[in-house]
């Protein structure tokens, strides 16, 4: 659980479900990981069969609830080594990154979002996810960073990395 809860995070929060949707569909995932434990015929690729059930998952959700628009804050971290004019800017770029990527299509947005756990899935896991060679991740990674940059820059952020 400790290696893969972060991809399935990851799976699930790109489809911009709310909270509390993004944690059923999680808890949902890790239980059918259980109910189909004795099927699994390739323990090395379970983490794909977890993103893959997570992503089916959250498709259901949305489906049997209509498409909900992501209103939820970014959680607020409180750091009593910055003051709260530091926070208050952390916050606000937050919330333009937030929005940058909820511009960007939702094969980028999983993408980016995968890659951005910690630690970064396998590439094979990655292919598994979004249906996509592994040859291809790379390459559609600098051109999904490019439109996240373009969409910054709209935003009003300025050589954003």
């Amino acid at each position: 659980m400790e290696r893969f809860t972060p991809l399935v995070w990851a799976t699930v929060r790109g489809h911009r479900l709310g909270d509390a949707d993004a944690a059923d569909v999680v808890q949902t995932t890790w239980l059918r990981l259980v109910e189909h434990l004795g099927r699994i015929q390739e323990p090395e690729r379970v983490g794909a069969w977890l993103a893959t059930t997570a992503r089916r998952e959250s498709l259901r959700v949305l489906a049997a609830g209509g498409r909900v628009s992501p209103t939820d804050q970014l959680d607020e971290i409180h750091d009593a080594t910055r003051g709260p004019e530091e926070l208050a800017v952390q916050k606000d770029r937050d919330a333009l990154l937030h929005r940058a990527l909820g511009r960007l299509g939702d094969r980028c947005r999983t993408l980016l979002r995968l890659l951005a756990t910690e630690p970064p899935p396998a590439y094979e896991e990655i292919s598994a996810i979004l249906e996509m060679p592994i040859g291809s991740i790379g390459p559609t990674r600098g051109r999904c960073l490019e439109q996240l940059r373009a969409e910054l820059a709209q935003l009003g952020i300025r050589g954003a990395a």
